[in-house]
């Protein structure tokens, strides 16, 4: 960053034209495969639900049996889908080593879709299995499972941690600099009241962070992001009075009021980039000891599979 003898310049990066309708059809992209996922996994379980519930002595003579089992039509390809689910998303760490990969998309949206893929191998395996986790197959799932709960307690951590849009990460020095011109649009309106700002900006001290334990730090951060919520809501319940308010499901939802929304938009942004600052040193702490713990077992998920579906195919099974 170069320096400036009179003002220090402020890091704000300013994305091209482009970006918004890149971010646009991400989302959307996105949330079709979200909703895709969701409507797959659900047809499978009312479909197969009455056999799922039945025990193993019963399920053979269920008219499901041969269609449902792990070896049948549908559990077969549930397993191949299940599996190259899971091995697809190796390709977000394999892409910081592949150039070409790493040509292709943004960081960011390839671990929207790295998350994606960890969230819905579970759920295809577990059907592929008809619901049972025994033996080494059983292993193999509550490893995945334990992979993809990591996972998400990851992502929330990689959002704790403030990056450029070139994802490398802010410099304390920048992250102040935001701070002040977010504490400048703050103090230039004239709609939000000063003690609902007081609140939502409020925070714990700095000395009692730094002795919390880890996990107790990270929990507390996760309390302070679902009480974000509710502060916000109430800012923009006291600046939208009578019914603007319940139409707007009571402050949790947005509304038409442009000035209020800037406003609100600016507090919640100081609120968020505060409580990363002051967390940011826990945050990166777990965060790389994550990253210790979740790629082994990604590792021994992949081997006890590779093991299973080599088992299967030497017995006879496919």
């Amino acid at each position: 960053m170069s320096a400036n003898a009179t003002a220090p310049s402020r890091i704000v990066p300013v994305p091209s034209p482009a970006a918004p309708d890149t971010e646009k059809r991400h989302r959307v992209r996105l949330y079709t495969l979200y909703t895709l996922a969701i409507a797959i996994n659900l047809a499978i379980f009312f479909y197969g639900f009455d056999y799922y519930k039945l025990s193993a002595v019963d399920r053979p003579f269920s008219p499901k049996h041969h269609v449902l089992r792990p070896s049948g039509p549908v559990g077969l390809y549930l397993g191949f889908f299940g599996m190259a689910l899971f091995f697809g998303i190796f390709l977000y760490p394999l892409r910081k080593h592949w150039p070409w990969l790493a040509t292709i998309g943004s960081t960011r949206h390839w671990l929207d879709i790295h998350i994606l893929m960890g969230l819905t191998a579970p759920a295809i395996i577990a059907f592929h299995s008809t619901l049972k986790f025994k033996g080494l197959a059983g292993m193999a799932f509550w490893i995945m499972f334990a992979v993809s709960a990591s996972g998400v307690v990851g992502r929330y951590l990689y959002g704790q941690i403030p990056r450029k849009v070139t994802t490398a990460e802010f410099s304390m020095r920048e992250l102040q600099s935001l701070r002040e011109d977010l504490a400048q649009q703050l103090a230039a309106q004239k709609v939000l009241p000063v003690a609902d700002l007081q609140a939502l900006l409020r925070l714990p001290d700095a000395n009692r962070v730094a002795r919390l334990p880890i996990l107790v730090a990270i929990l507390y951060m996760m309390l302070l992001d679902i009480a974000r919520k509710f502060r916000v809501a109430r800012l923009r319940r006291h600046a939208l009075k009578g019914t603007r308010s319940s139409a707007a499901l009571f402050g949790f939802l947005p509304t038409r009021h442009r000035e209020v929304e800037r406003a609100i938009h600016a507090a919640a942004e100081e609120a968020a980039l505060s409580k990363r600052v002051l967390f940011l040193s826990r945050s990166q702490k777990v965060f790389h000891l994550w990253h210790v713990v979740h790629k082994p077992f990604s590792y021994a998920f992949a081997v006890l599979a590779l093991i299973h579906v080599v088992l299967q195919f030497a017995l006879g099974y496919f």
